[in-house]
C-alpha cells in the first residue's frame, strides 16, 4: 500500500491509550466525563443566531468571501465554514490546550511520542449518511499536506505519514515533532475521499462540499450573507464534547464592506450580536433606543487568552527598512498616549509583547535558565537581548513630543540618513518613502497623525486604501512597506511560531511572517519552544524569544484589551460562566423563546 493506504506501520511500539491529548498531558476531564463544564447540557435547540462576517483566514480577514474552500491560499473563504466538519478531537475551551474525542473515541501513543493511533467512532457520519472512515481521515492529512494552504503544509511539516489500518488512522512524527504538532493534526477537518475523488482539492470554489459537523452550509449569497444550519440528527450531538454546545438552528453572517453602515445594521436588528472593536463606537454610538429601554444589552467579558501582537509590520525584506536604527525611529515617532486618549478614549494599554496578556512575556533582566538559553547568541543579537526587554517610550501626550522626534532623528542621523531640502535622504540620494496599507479605512484617523510626525523626521509617509481583493494579494505576496496586523497565540505555543518568526515563513507565499524576520537566534529559540518538555520550561524558552524578537524592533505596537465588548438583542441565555479561553459565543449560548416573545410584543 502508498504511504497513505491501508498498512500500518512496522514500527508500532508500546502504546498507551487516552480519551484526549495536550500539549504537556495534563487533562482537566476524566474519561467518563457527561460534559464541559461550562455549558448548560439540556440547553434547548432552535432560532437563530446572526453576527457580522468577514473572511478569516490563517488571522486575515477581509470584509466579503467568494469561496467555501476555506483550507487553501486561493480565494476569500467564507467565514463559519469550520461548523460544517468533524475534527479527530476537539479542543475544551477551559483549558490551555486539551483535546477529546470527536470523530475518534482514543488515541493510543507509542512510548516515544511519535506514533498516534486515533480509534475512529463508527456512528461518525459525513452528512449524506456515509461512514467517516479510517481512509478519509487519512486522506484529509495527506491532501492538506500536499496542497492545502501553505501555513498547514508547514504546520504539518512534522508529519511522516498518515495510514489507514482497520478502524484506526495512524500518523506516524518525525523525530524532534513540533509539540503541537499532534494537537494541530487532531483538530483538523476530516473531508470525505469518495467527494474529492471528482473534484480538486485546491479549488477555489462555491459548490458547497460535503461535511460531518453541527452544521451544513444553507442559504448563501457571496460576499453578503452565509447561513449555516443544524444539523437536526448529528451524530455527535450526545457525546461529552458537544452537550449543550451548537444550539442555534440557523447561524448566519451578514456580510458589510462599510462599518458604519455595518453598526447601523446592528441597531435596525439586522442581525443580533456584535462584538465591538471601535472604541470611539463603543463610547459613543451605544445610546441608540433599544439599549435606553434594554432590548439590547451590553457586557463586557473578561479575556484571559494571551492578547498578542497588533501594530505597524515594517517589511524588512525592503531594502530601505533594514536597519533597525530607522524602524526604531519610526517607533519614536508613534504617539500612543495622544491616541489612545484623543481617539480611542482611553480605552487601551500599550502593547510591549508579542506574548502580551501572558506569563510569556519577558520582564527585567534574564537569569537563570532563560540566560542559559540566551548565552550562545551573545554577541550575534543586539547587547539589550541581556537587559532590561524593549519597551515603547512612553510620549507626553502632546502629539508630538519633541524629545521622542529629536531621539527619532538622531537615530536616523545615526543610522546615515540626513535632511536636505526638508527630506531624509540616504547615503545613496535617494529619500526615505514608506506607503501604509491598508484595506479599508477604519484605522485612517490613527494613522495619519502618525503620518504627520513622520514628516517633521522628513520621512516621505502615505497612506493607501485598497480594495480587499487586492490587499490580499499584495501582502500575500509581501508587496507592501508597512501594514497593520493583529495575531495572538494559545496558552501552549509551538509550531505555529515558525509561520509568523522563521526564516522559513519569511520567504514563503501566504505565510504570517509579514515582517520578513529571518534570524538564525529566532529560529534556534523557537526550535526549543518547540521541544519543551513542560510548561515551566515553554514559558522560559518564550520569554528567551521574545527578548529577541524585541530587539529587532519589527514592528510599530499597538495597543490591547484584555475584555470583549459586547451587545445584543436580547433574546438569548447563557450559562453563568464563560469558558476561560473562549467567548463561548455561539456555541454555548441558546435561543430564549420568552425573551424574543417579549421583544416581539414590543414591536421586534
Amino acid at each position: 500500500m502508498g504511504r497513505f493506504g491501508g498498512a500500518s506501520p512496522a514500527r508500532a511500539a508500546a502504546e498507551r491509550e487516552t480519551h484526549g491529548i495536550s500539549a504537556f498531558g495534563d487533562l482537566k476531564y476524566p474519561a467518563d466525563f457527561p460534559h464541559f463544564d461550562y455549558v448548560v447540557p439540556d440547553a434547548p435547540k432552535g432560532g437563530t443566531f446572526s453576527q457580522i462576517g468577514s473572511s478569516r483566514q490563517f488571522n486575515q480577514s477581509f470584509l466579503t468571501f467568494n469561496s467555501l474552500n476555506s483550507y487553501i491560499l486561493r480565494g476569500d473563504a467564507a467565514q463559519g465554514m469550520e461548523l460544517t466538519f468533524a475534527s479527530l478531537m476537539t479542543r475544551a475551551a477551559d483549558e490551555p490546550d486539551g483535546m477529546y474525542g470527536m470523530a475518534a473515541r482514543a488515541v493510543r501513543i507509542s512510548a516515544d511520542g511519535l506514533t498516534y493511533r486515533f480509534l475512529m467512532r463508527p456512528e461518525a457520519r459525513f452528512h449524506d449518511g456515509t461512514k467517516i472512515t479510517a481512509q478519509d481521515a487519512a486522506f484529509s492529512l495527506h491532501v492538506m499536506k500536499e496542497k492545502g494552504h501553505p501555513i498547514i503544509q508547514q504546520m504539518l511539516r512534522d508529519m511522516e505519514s498518515a495510514q489507514a489500518s482497520g478502524d484506526s488512522v495512524v500518523v506516524q512524527f518525525k523525530d524532534k515533532r513540533g509539540r503541537d504538532v499532534p494537537l494541530f493534526v487532531a483538530g483538523l477537518p476530516i473531508f470525505s475521499r469518495a467527494y474529492y475523488a471528482k473534484r480538486p482539492f485546491e479549488e477555489s470554489t462555491l459548490e458547497i462540499p460535503l461535511g460531518s459537523g453541527p452544521y451544513k452550509v444553507g442559504r448563501f449569497e457571496a460576499g453578503r450573507y452565509i447561513e449555516y444550519e443544524r444539523v437536526k440528527d448529528w451524530w455527535a450531538a450526545q457525546l461529552p464534547t458537544f452537550r449543550g454546545l451548537h444550539n442555534f438552528d440557523i447561524v448566519r453572517f451578514e456580510y458589510y464592506r462599510d462599518r458604519d453602515v455595518a453598526f447601523e445594521g446592528f441597531t435596525a436588528k439586522s442581525y443580533l450580536f456584535r462584538e465591538e472593536f471601535t472604541s470611539r463606537i463603543w463610547a459613543t454610538r451605544y445610546e441608540f433606543p433599544a439599549i435606553k429601554d434594554g432590548r439590547v444589552k451590553r457586557d463586557v467579558l473578561k479575556d484571559d487568552t494571551p492578547s498578542g501582537a497588533q501594530g505597524w509590520f515594517i517589511n524588512t525584506r525592503r531594502a530601505q527598512l533594514r536597519d533597525p536604527r530607522l524602524r526604531e525611529a519610526l517607533i519614536c515617532a508613534f504617539d500612543f498616549e495622544w491616541t489612545n486618549k484623543t481617539i480611542m478614549y482611553g480605552a487601551y494599554e500599550r502593547t510591549h509583547s508579542v506574548f502580551q496578556n501572558s506569563d510569556m512575556m519577558a520582564t527585567g533582566k534574564p537569569a537563570g535558565e532563560e540566560l542559559a538559553l540566551l548565552e550562545p547568541f551573545r554577541g550575534k543579537v543586539p547587547d539589550e537581548v541581556f537587559g532590561v526587554p524593549f519597551v515603547p517610550p512612553v510620549s507626553d501626550g502632546s502629539g508630538q513630543d519633541r524629545q521622542l522626534l529629536r531621539r527619532a532623528s538622531q537615530l536616523l542621523q545615526d543610522a546615515g540618513y540626513v535632511v536636505k531640502d526638508g527630506k531624509r535622504i540616504a547615503k545613496n540620494g535617494e529619500p526615505i518613502k514608506i506607503e501604509f496599507l491598508l484595506e479599508e479605512p477604519t484605522f485612517q484617523p490613527h494613522h495619519m497623525p502618525y503620518i504627520k510626525n513622520l514628516s517633521l523626521l522628513g520621512i516621505d509617509a502615505t497612506l493607501r486604501i485598497v480594495d480587499p481583493v487586492q490587499f490580499r494579494a499584495r501582502v500575500d505576496d509581501f508587496d507592501f512597506d508597512v501594514t497593520v496586523q493583529r495575531f495572538g497565540f494559545s496558552t501552549s505555543p509551538g509550531d505555529s511560531l515558525r509561520s509568523y518568526f522563521s526564516s522559513q515563513a519569511a520567504d514563503t507565499r501566504g505565510s504570517q511572517n509579514l515582517a520578513g524576520i529571518a534570524e538564525p537566534s529566532i529560529d534556534s529559540l523557537i526550535t526549543t519552544i518547540i521541544a519543551a518538555k513542560t510548561r515551566p520550561e515553554l514559558v522560559i524558552a518564550c520569554r528567551a524569544l521574545d527578548r529577541v524578537i524585541r530587539a529587532g524592533r519589527y514592528w510599530v505596537p499597538h495597543w490591547y484589551k484584555a475584555s470583549h465588548w459586547i451587545a445584543y438583542w436580547d433574546m438569548f441565555s447563557r450559562p453563568k460562566e464563560k469558558p476561560r479561553y473562549s467567548r463561548g459565543i455561539p456555541e454555548s449560548w441558546w435561543y430564549d423563546t420568552q425573551k424574543a416573545a417579549k421583544l416581539d410584543r414590543r414591536g421586534y
